[in-house]
C-alpha cells in the first residue's frame, strides 16, 4: 500500500522457509518531493592496479567513484485506493541516459522523474520496459552530454564473504547518498512474493538497506555492481532481523537488462503444476497437482513427485521452481529431476507460453 506525506511503505513477501519468525519486506519510500538535495563526485577513484574485487574495501574511494551515476527517482503513483509518490534509487547503466531501477519503484506510475548527481532539477523520464517478475525496469532520460555509467562485474567474480558497499537515498533523506558497508552474506536465495511468483539468484547482504534504497547499487571494491538493492528483512523481533537485505545478482540483472532494452515484456515459460513446500523439512518441493494438457502432464510429472533439480540447479523449496520455471522462455527445453518412490526420475519439459 502505498501513503503519501513522508510515511515509508512496503510490501510484504513471505520466505520459502514457511518462518513466522520474520517477513521480506520490498521497500520504497513514499514522500513529499525533494528539496535541494545533491550528491557531488569526490576527487577519489578507486585504484584498480591495487584494489580486489573481494576486497578489503576502501569506502570513500568507492563510494565516490560510483555517486555519481547514482540517481534520484520519484514516481507519481496513482491506486485503486491511495495514491502518492514513491521515491526510490537509479543507477545509470549506459552514457546516453538509460537508468536501471526496481520495478516496484514505478509501479503504477503516471510520471516518473530523476534527479542528476550534482543537479537541484528533477527530468522526467520514460518507462521503456519493466519486469516485475524479476523486480526490474529499464528509463530512459533525454541526455545533452553523456552520462557516467556504472561498471557491473563479472557473474563469475562475486563470491560470499566479499566485501560490499550499498549505495541508495535511504529514507529519502536530503543530501548526498547513503553509503553502508558489508559483505555478501549468502548467494542463491529466493523469495516468494506475495502474487505468487519469487525473485531468485539473490545476494544476501548485512550492508543496512532501508526504504528509498531500492534500485540502488550494491558495489564490490573496484566500485563494479554485484547487485541491485531489492528488499530488506523485518521481523518481529527488530534486532534479530536487523541488517538482513537482498539484491537482484548481477547475472540475473545483465540477462534482464538486455530483454528491457529490447522494449518488450518477455514471455514466461508455463509448466502447468501447482507447486507446494515440503512439511518434513527435507530439501525440494511438492508436485500437489497437475494441470490437464500441460507441459507438466506431457512429460510424465505426477502428483507426489518431490522437485529436487531443475536444469542442473538444486530446488531448494518451491519458490525455487516458480522463479526457475519463470526464468524461462516458450519453448525452452527443462531437464526437471524428481524423487519418485525414493528414486531419482529425470523429466524432459517442453515449456508452454501462459
Amino acid at each position: 500500500m502505498i501513503f503519501a506525506g513522508g510515511v515509508a511503505s512496503a510490501v510484504l513477501v513471505t520466505a520459502d522457509n514457511d518462518s513466522d519468525e520474520a517477513s521480506i519486506v520490498i521497500p520504497t519510500t513514499v514522500s513529499r518531493p525533494i528539496g535541494n538535495a545533491t550528491a557531488a563526485a569526490n576527487d577519489a577513484e578507486v585504484d584498480e592496479t591495487t584494489a580486489d574485487p573481494h576486497g578489503p574495501i576502501d569506502v570513500f574511494a568507492v563510494a565516490s567513484a560510483v555517486a555519481p551515476s547514482v540517481v534520484t527517482i520519484s514516481a507519481d503513483i496513482t491506486g485503486d485506493f491511495e495514491s502518492g509518490e514513491a521515491v526510490g534509487t537509479g543507477v545509470i547503466v549506459s552514457a546516453e541516459g538509460e537508468i536501471l531501477t526496481n520495478a516496484h519503484v514505478v509501479e503504477g506510475a503516471t510520471e516518473v522523474r530523476i534527479r542528476l548527481a550534482g543537479n537541484t532539477e528533477p527530468i522526467v523520464a520514460e518507462i521503456v520496459a519493466t519486469d516485475p517478475g524479476n523486480d526490474l525496469a529499464l528509463l530512459q532520460v533525454d541526455v545533452d552530454k553523456p552520462l557516467p555509467a556504472v561498471e557491473f562485474a563479472s557473474p563469475d567474480d562475486v563470491r560470499l564473504g566479499d566485501d560490499v558497499v550499498a549505495i541508495g537515498f535511504a529514507l529519502d533523506l536530503d543530501g548526498e547518498p547513503s553509503v553502508t558497508l558489508g559483505i555478501i552474506s549468502a548467494l542463491g536465495r529466493t523469495l516468494s512474493l506475495p502474487e505468487g511468483g519469487a525473485l531468485d539468484g539473490l545476494i544476501q547482504t548485512d550492508a543496512a538497506i532501508s526504504s528509498g534504497n531500492s534500485g540502488g547499487p550494491l558495489v564490490n571494491a573496484l566500485g563494479q555492481v554485484v547487485g541491485i538493492n531489492t528488499a530488506v528483512a523485518r521481523g518481529d523481533d527488530v534486532v534479530a532481523a536487523t541488517n538482513v537485505g537482498f539484491a537482484i545478482s548481477v547475472d540475473e540483472v545483465l540477462q534482464v537488462l538486455e530483454q528491457l532494452r529490447a522494449g518488450g515484456d518477455r514471455p514466461e515459460g508455463f509448466l502447468g503444476v501447482e507447486i507446494a513446500p515440503r512439511s518434513d523439512g527435507g530439501q525440494g518441493a511438492i508436485v500437489s497437482g497437475v494441470d490437464a494438457g500441460s507441459p507438466a502432464e506431457g512429460s510424465g510429472l505426477e502428483v507426489g513427485d518431490v522437485v529436487v533439480e531443475v536444469d542442473e540447479s538444486i530446488v531448494t523449496g518451491s519458490a525455487a521452481v516458480v522463479a526457475a520455471i519463470r526464468d524461462r522462455s516458450p519453448g525452452d527445453e527443462v531437464d526437471i529431476v524428481v524423487m519418485r518412490d525414493g528414486e531419482p526420475v529425470t523429466l524432459v519439459v517442453t515449456l508452454a507460453e501462459r
